[in-house]
This record gives C-alpha cells, sequence and structure tokens, in this order.
C-alpha cells in the first residue's frame, strides 16, 4: 500500500511548532528566497536535502504561505504611501467594502481597534490618485469618514519575521509605569 504522508506531516508539524532550525531557515528566505538550498544549508547548518524536506514541511504546513517579488514602489511610479483609517459602521467590513481590494494601490487592509474599524495601506502615483482612492472608499455604503497619514520617509518595511523576542531588555512589565526608563543602553 502507497500511503501518501504529506497530509499528516503538516499537523506533526503544526502541533509541535517551529524549532531553532526552523526559525533561521525562515529568516534566511526572508532575507533572500532565491537562495539554493546548498546555501540556505550553510546559512542554518544543515545539508541541502535536510533544508529541501524542511521548506517542503513548512510550505505544506501553511508557514511558508508563498515566495514574492519585492517591487520598489518608486521604480514603479507609486512613490506615495498612505495608511488609510476607515470609519464605517459595525467592524467595517462588509462585501462592498472589501472591492476596493481590487484596486492594485490597495496593499493591505485591516480590521483594526479605535476610533477607526479598518486601516488601508495604499501606494498611490500621485495626491490625486490617493484622493481617486479615498472617493472610492467614501462611495462605500456604511462608511462615514477616513482620515489618511503618509509617509514621508520609511525607516523599515519587513514582512513576518520568524523570530521571536523571548526577553524584553530594560522594561520590567510588573513595575511599569509608562514613564520612560531610567536605564540607559
Amino acid at each position: 500500500m502507497n500511503r501518501k504522508t504529506d497530509e499528516v506531516q503538516p499537523k506533526e508539524r503544526a502541533r509541535r511548532g517551529l524549532d531553532a532550525f526552523d526559525r533561521r531557515l525562515l529568516g534566511a528566505l526572508t532575507a533572500d528566497a532565491t537562495q539554493s538550498y546548498a546555501a540556505l544549508g550553510e546559512a542554518v547548518a544543515l545539508s541541502a536535502p535536510a533544508v529541501h524536506e524542511r521548506v517542503r514541511q513548512l510550505r505544506n504546513a501553511g508557514v511558508i504561505r508563498r515566495t514574492r517579488v519585492e517591487i520598489d514602489p518608486v521604480a514603479i511610479g507609486k512613490p506615495l504611501l498612505a495608511f488609510i483609517l476607515v470609519e464605517a459602521a459595525g467592524w467595517g467590513k462588509s462585501e462592498r467594502l472589501m472591492r476596493i481590494a481590487r484596486f492594485p494601490e490597495v496593499e493591505e487592509m485591516h480590521s483594526v481597534t479605535g476610533d477607526a474599524s479598518m486601516i488601508v495601506k495604499a501606494r498611490c502615483a500621485s495626491p490625486q490618485a490617493l484622493e481617486n482612492l479615498l472617493a472610492q472608499i467614501h462611495a462605500v455604503p456604511g462608511v462615514s469618514g477616513t482620515r489618511s497619514s503618509i509617509a514621508l520617509s520609511t525607516f523599515l518595511e519587513r514582512g513576518v519575521q520568524a523570530g521571536v523576542t523571548q526577553e524584553w531588555p530594560g522594561v520590567d512589565l510588573q513595575n511599569y509605569s509608562g514613564s520612560p526608563s531610567s536605564a540607559h543602553d
């Protein structure tokens, strides 16, 4: 009997979680997903076949969802980065509001807490293009307003990172008062 085990292994990895090799491998892939299995193996101290198998398992488990190309927004004519807080009835997610995802300027949409019900990350060619996108959002029934912030400079922009901070340096959360710490790095 030739039994396929692809469906069994993802559940096992999901149940046991990620180990240090998985996290280092994901970190190396995040830095450059075009690396060969041999180069990845050197970076994480595993053989190329072991890396290949781990990548396969991470894909099957849904940890690695897809591989993408990162595009320079200025090079493609979208230098304006805006974050749009959408005020809408209820949680804001409606079939009509979700239709704005069809515009290539819309990069992300998130349900959020606070005064707004949704935040949209958009890259546009110009202020006029942003105004056109805002008009599309305002035309959705239930939307009562928007507030936009335009990024002037970007200091850090990255996808999900594999690492997890185990201990936050210099902050005693049990005695945290919200005031600046007297400890200096």
